[in-house]
């Protein structure tokens, strides 16, 4: 079989072929690509002469890279554009790239090379970044395992194997379960409420699935509609539901056995490596260093939103009351939550809607990024993609020099999971004096543009795109030699601080007057309505902070202690919910079973980083008002010092680096309307 995977990329900028890859041509192009890396690591190991940075540590990190690339486009695919055929080969090549990642990381003659470099690092005069390198590499082969004795290591590489095909279920499972609902509408009276654009969306999701009336989802889109809008109680409640009990139904894509095994070989995993728990094995290479940090953090943050949160929780409940609801629940919660924004500020999303034309939207984050970084985008319809929804541009400096290939891809579709995320087909890195860039992607599930309008987003959805296109500059805008340490390569708590930061310039007039135009008549968003954008941001922010931290507290008590002893996954999750539950419990609603972040995803132990990093972004973002939001050095000085230096350093002698002093908390507490 002629199999494009295992041909060098001849396209310009040697993107993937995506049309002629066929689902078929991934295992034999993973298997072909394993034996591939095998040989170049066996040369390490066989090299006779003495071992260096150079032979040893170098070799290493720009072995594989075949594989590499055929992975990241493989598991790109499974996450946007997967299919039956696409997940079955997932469920093969799991265990056989675990067995693969561990025959390395398990190899006892490499890591004694690795340990001689380290151990001698003194006497090779290394840059910060090859030090960053050396001690990644030999913590990575110390942390999993290289230490262990044989009997140790058959055990680990039975926890991975396991562990790998579990997440691959979950996921399956979530997705399953995402789309195996819908609410189907025939009566015009079940619509009222709804945003013009939700029902013509919704009548689309009908004619394509051949059925009179119109079908409502579970995809965000969809589900937030019904969620925000919909007069009908009963409406709103059929969705919450069916959205909560994803994963945690008598069915056969029930995920409350996975998380109870992940938990537990996490743990076992952990200990055998000689830590107390899974989320000090994570922690240990984290700004936030322990649990016991994160602990403090969430409660420190806890007890000073509690107090706004449930005050603001009493006034929505009195509003609600007055609206003729007495009981107030979690599926009224954002329906109530946005008429009273409506009465209050007297905005309504919808109002705004039309003023946040997809496309628009799209070229102010790019204007923003061309103010702040110089660079600019064109659009190129030669690059191959994967679907006829996603758009490839080139990218380019302010002396356009090529920077990377970036790829959008907005829509919500059959094999595209929930969300929105940011990604990458190629890492950045530097060999033999030439910088081969990196080819960046940004995956979101915004309205589908219909017959008669185009795609409008809320504010909301304003924000994601910011946010995803800030963590698409880190990847973008990567300088680094090694492709390891490269863009978003950094510590999970620093990686959400470009993206968090770039949602800031989505709240200021200076950049809304570059995107914010009316998509009929192309007049400015109105001052009012920016007025009234600043003077909601924090809206409700008690409430959204609880939120934030119950997702972290969840996440720590799945991860910081032994879970041997638990048999219900809903009793152990109403527990960890205790103290920042405001809405009734809903018995057959469960959110550990479709949290994706922290079971397949990467963020085990991590969830915290969202609001760490928000510490890190309004810090830096009072930076930039000080000196003025498009001010050229500023921008500089975060690009040179954390945009462009990926995991080179420690992310806080790079934040320093950028601020000239550590971020302060007050920052963020002030922005949220905490304190005063």
């Amino acid at each position: 079989m002629n199999n494009p995977l295992l041909q060098e990329f001849s396209s310009q900028f040697e993107t993937a072929p995506f049309s002629k890859i066929k689902a078929a041509h991934f295992e034999p192009a993973i298997k072909t690509s394993i034996q591939q890396a095998r040989e170049e690591i066996e040369l390490i190991v066989s090299n006779t002469a003495i071992p260096t940075f150079e032979n040893t540590l170098e070799a290493l990190e720009f072995s594989g890279q075949q594989l590499d690339r055929i992975t990241s486009i493989f598991f790109n695919l499974n996450s946007a554009e997967t299919n039956t055929a696409i997940q079955e080969i997932a469920r093969k090549i799991a265990p056989i790239l675990s067995d693969f990642n561990n025959d390395i990381i398990l190899n006892e003659k490499l890591f004694q090379k690795i340990k001689y470099v380290f151990d001698h690092r003194v006497q090779w005069n290394l840059t910060p970044e090859q030090e960053t390198l050396l001690t990644k590499k030999y913590k990575n082969f110390y942390r999993n395992g290289a230490n262990l004795n044989q009997k140790d290591k058959a055990i680990l590489r039975k926890i991975d194997t396991q562990l790998a095909d579990l997440k691959l279920n979950f996921s399956k499972n979530v997705l399953k379960e995402t789309q195996n609902f819908e609410l189907h509408i025939t009566d015009t009276k079940e619509l009222e409420g709804l945003p013009e654009g939700a029902i013509e969306a919704a009548k689309q999701e009908a004619v394509q699935k051949q059925k009179e009336g119109w079908v409502f989802t579970l995809d965000y889109p969809s589900y937030h509609a019904i969620m925000t809008y919909s007069k009908h109680r009963y409406l709103r409640e059929k969705m919450a539901r069916a959205y909560g009990k994803r994963g945690f139904q008598n069915n056969a894509y029930n995920n409350e056995k996975i998380i109870l095994s992940i938990t537990k070989l996490r743990n076992q995993r952990a200990q055998l490596l000689g830590y107390k728990s899974h989320a000090d094995f994570v922690l240990e290479e984290r700004m936030a260093e322990t649990p016991k940090k994160v602990f403090q953090f969430l409660d420190d943050l806890l007890e000073k939103s509690l107090p706004f949160a449930q005050k603001e929780f009493q006034i929505l409940k009195e509003f609600a009351q007055k609206e003729g609801v007495a009981d107030l629940q979690i599926w009224d919660g954002t329906y109530f939550t946005e008429k009273l924004k409506k009465s209050k500020f007297e905005l309504d999303d919808e109002a705004l809607k039309p003023y946040f034309k997809l496309e628009n939207v799209v070229q102010g984050a790019f204007d923003i990024a061309q103010k702040l970084y110089g660079l600019s985008f064109v659009k190129n319809r030669e690059i191959d993609t994967y679907h006829s929804d996603v758009t490839a541009y080139e990218v380019y400096d302010a002396n356009q020099k090529f920077m990377a290939v970036f790829y959008t891809d907005f829509f919500p579709r059959s094999g595209k999971r929930n969300g929105a995320w940011m990604t990458s087909y190629k890492n950045q890195w530097i060999k033999d004096g030439k910088n081969s860039r990196p080819h960046i992607s940004i995956v979101c599930n915004f309205t589908k543009p219909t017959r008669t309008k185009p795609s409008l987003l809320s504010f909301r959805e304003v924000t994601t795109l910011f946010h995803e296109f800030g963590h698409a500059l880190h990847g973008m805008l990567a300088n680094t030699t090694y492709p390891s340490l490269s863009g978003t390569n950094v510590y999970w708590d620093f990686v959400e601080l470009p993206s968090q930061l770039m949602e800031n310039w989505a709240y200021e007039k200076e950049a809304l007057a570059l995107f914010a135009t009316h998509y009929q008549t192309g007049d400015l968003i109105p001052q009012k309505y920016i007025d009234k954008i600043k003077e909601s941001s924090n809206f409700m922010e008690g409430m959204a902070t609880l939120r934030q931290l119950s997702f972290g507290f969840l996440d720590m008590a799945w991860h910081a202690k032994s879970t041997l002893a638990v048999s219900s996954v809903k009793a152990y999750e109403k527990k960890a919910f205790q103290k920042t539950q405001l809405y009734p419990d809903i018995e057959e609603n469960c959110m550990s079973t479709a949290f994706s972040h922290i079971f397949p995803g990467g963020y085990s132990a991590g969830y915290y980083s969202y609001k760490w990093a928000e510490v890190l972004d309004a810090d830096a973002f009072e930076y930039f008002k000080e000196k003025g939001i498009f001010n050229k050095e500023i921008a500089g000085k975060f690009q040179k010092n954390v945009l462009s230096q990926g995991g080179t350093e420690k992310p806080m002698t790079l934040y320093k680096r950028f601020r000239g002093k550590e971020p302060q908390v007050d920052a963020l507490l002030k922005r949220a309307g905490l304190i005063h």
